[in-house]
């Protein structure tokens, strides 16, 4: 009997805490643009939006009534799986990044396997002419910064989502954040299905080339089991060929402008997150894969359902 075809669980990340506006006039800002963006990408086959909240002028925010208002209104049109930050952006505390756990009760939120040295200074030289004052300090800055995740901050986070009845998606920025949740497992304080999200790219991480991913995605299988269920964030131009990388390696894909803002190698800009989203999807079904609906989706992670959360 021929095995059943695993489908593959398309993420969109549509405006992340990393880009700003200058950068791309694409980017989704407010609550108006970005529920709009994850709507779309939802209609256009993901299975799950990814969502950070930021101000009008496009500064990242955890302000709770701004991410409520996001979070309602794709709710109410969509059936998509809306997956929550925890990262937030760069800067702001513990306390600001979890206050979303309990206030919303999400189906999935990301959960940070770790601490790292969070470095996007480069991507300020080049913006010549930036459109808010915002934007150049907030990139300059991150020089100097480490994104704490340490181990009582991860078993508080993990505490805090068990009791929301959300499931965690581990972000991996480096291979010790692999162990660094086989210790949390160890102790009983998270439980399978595991689903996990590798995040190269990232100077202070792992640099994304092949050899990297394949010892990533190795590693975590001798860890957690062959069926273990993970995807991959690709940065800048090569998002596509990644994607389909992790794909045939037996994971999940997410794009959208949080991660990417080209739609081609040749750096044309992608104009939204439904068009690299159809883009991801043309070429998995080109190869014969199947893309999961949200309830499929639902079921391979064991969410809790749509009706089950708090906004």
């Amino acid at each position: 009997m021929s095995k059943k075809p695993k489908k593959i669980i398309v993420t969109a990340a549509v405006t992340g805490g990393i880009h700003t506006p200058s950068m791309t006039p694409y980017l989704p800002c407010g609550v108006e643009d970005i529920s709009k963006a994850a709507i779309e990408a939802a209609q256009a086959g993901a299975s799950i939006v990814h969502i950070h909240a930021r101000e009008d002028n496009g500064k990242p925010t955890s302000d709770l009534n701004v991410i409520g208002k996001i979070l309602t209104r794709i709710k109410e049109n969509s059936d998509v799986i809306i997956g929550i930050t925890t990262g937030g952006a760069l800067g702001m505390t513990l306390e600001e990044r979890l206050a979303v756990i309990p206030a919303f009760k999400p189906e999935i939120a990301s959960f940070n396997s770790g601490s790292i040295n969070f470095n996007i200074s480069e991507m300020a030289k080049n913006i010549k002419e930036p459109k808010y004052d915002w934007e150049v300090p907030f990139l300059t800055n991150t020089k100097r910064n480490v994104f704490s995740n340490t181990f009582e901050e991860m078993e508080e986070c993990i505490k805090i989502m068990n009791d929301a009845g959300t499931v965690p998606e581990f972000e991996i920025f480096d291979l010790g954040q692999i162990y660094n949740i086989k210790y949390l497992f160890n102790k009983g304080l998270i439980r399978k299905p595991l689903y996990f999200q590798f995040v190269p790219s990232v100077l202070g991480g792992f640099l994304l080339n092949p050899d990297n991913v394949l010892y990533f995605i190795n590693q975590l299988k001798k860890t957690f089991g062959e069926d273990v269920n993970y995807s991959m964030v690709s940065a800048g131009r090569r998002i596509f060929r990644y994607e389909v990388l992790s794909a045939i390696l037996g994971g999940n894909v997410r794009v959208g402008l949080e991660d990417s803002l080209y739609i081609n190698m040749n750096g044309k800009l992608a104009t939204s997150n439904s068009q690299q989203v159809e883009k991801i999807i043309n070429i998995l079904k080109m190869l014969d894969y199947e893309i999961a609906t949200p309830d499929e989706a639902r079921e391979i992670l064991n969410t809790k359902g749509k009706n089950n959360v708090n906004f």
